[in-house]
């Protein structure tokens, strides 16, 4: 009579067992990843440069270590490499209909491996999640002048940037040349590419020369790739 018992007991067992030996194999993995996405939010995380925006210091396809943990306690300072969310997600023109970035989808689209299957493979584009870098010439109060070149000025001085050496030409229509005159709001930066004479920036986005500061996701601190131009990135 107590054969029935011993069998159930005997499958409860092996159930148990598998139910071991999976989370055995996955436990590992998932906390791995748990780590990284927690790193990843709120620490630390790897971008590269998608175009020339910021030549000649900064290469397509270099890649970059993304730091989050100084502008939880200040703002961000003129000189600064700045990460920040693409303007489809704040200018009032480019705006898409779905607002702010959505963290889980953005989480995932561009989590490695994955991302680059969005890109390659689905050739599918997600502008909200897209994360641009430019460098911050303005700050809250500050009067930012950009003149026909490229060349700032701040409070009517110019302002020093040795990092940047393609200036705009003399002659008028090249893309991206245009002027640029505002007075910083507070919450606020304004951001340039240092390649001045290509790049989608403060000067001409549609709804605004501003980058609200809760739509930086991070400094740009170091560079680790390639082996040749590892190092820190200097303001």
């Amino acid at each position: 009579m107590s054969l029935p018992t011993l069998n159930a007991e005997k499958g409860s067992s092996d159930v148990k067992g598998r139910v071991s030996a999976i989370w055995e194999f996955w436990a590992p993995f998932l906390f791995t990843v748990s780590i990284y996405l927690l790193l990843r939010q709120f620490a630390f995380e790897a971008r590269y440069i998608p175009s020339g925006s910021m030549l000649p210091g900064l290469q397509v396809g270099d890649k970059l270590i993304v730091e989050k943990l100084s502008y939880r306690s200040r703002s961000p300072q003129r000189g600064e490499v700045v990460v920040f969310n693409s303007p489809s997600a704040f200018d009032p023109v480019w705006k898409l209909e779905s607002g702010q970035p959505n963290p889980l989808k953005c989480g995932f689209v561009t989590f490695p491996g994955i991302s680059w299957v969005v890109d390659r493979v689905l050739v599918q584009r997600y502008p909200e999640c897209e994360a641009w870098i430019k460098r911050v010439v303005g700050v809250p109060g500050d009067v930012v002048e950009v003149d026909s070149r490229g060349a700032v000025s701040i409070n009517g001085s110019a302002f020093n940037e040795p990092y940047v050496t393609n200036f705009c030409p003399d002659r008028d229509g090249m893309i991206g040349c245009k002027g640029l005159y505002a007075v910083v709001p507070e919450g606020n930066v304004v951001v340039l590419g240092d390649n001045r004479r290509n790049s989608q920036d403060a000067r001409r986005w549609p709804g605004g020369p501003f980058l609200p500061d809760d739509q930086i996701i991070g400094r740009a601190v170091f560079r680790f790739w390639p082996p040749g131009r590892i190092g820190p990135l200097s303001n």
